[in-house]
């Protein structure tokens, strides 16, 4: 399974993109997604999941009434929308399907994972 995230870029502050997480070999309707970023010199943290069923969604207090994951089923793609951008946003973001759980808790365990886990993630860059 291979998930790939697109969608970074510079922006200025206050600026919105998009992050795409594409799967290839996986129906991500039967998974949990999770969104986390890595800041320069920062522990990486978790940003944002979506249950399988869609249901349920968890953000860090950091990107809340900011950023809106969804999941398109058809494209079998999770974005993240990010609005209101801010120079502290910025981040190299990554995605993984490597949940049990949409909560703040197994979002803090899977950030804890090694660096040779992640992907090369989206860059994302907030200045003016």
């Amino acid at each position: 399974v291979q998930l790939v995230e697109s969608g970074g870029g510079l922006v200025q502050p206050g600026g919105s993109l998009r992050l795409s997480c594409a799967a290839s070999g996986l129906i991500f309707d039967d998974w949990i997604i999770g969104w986390f970023r890595q800041a320069p010199g920062m522990a990486r943290e978790g940003v944002s999941c979506i249950s399988n069923s869609d249901s349920a969604t968890w953000y860090a207090d950091s990107v809340k009434g900011r950023f809106t994951i969804s999941r398109d089923k058809a494209k079998n793609t999770v974005y993240l929308e990010m609005n209101s951008l801010k120079p502290e946003d910025t981040a190299v973001y990554d995605c993984t399907d490597d949940l049990y759980f949409c909560t703040k808790q197994a979002m803090g365990e899977v950030s804890s994972y090694d660096t040779n886990y992640w992907g090369k993630g989206a860059l994302v860059t907030v200045s003016s």
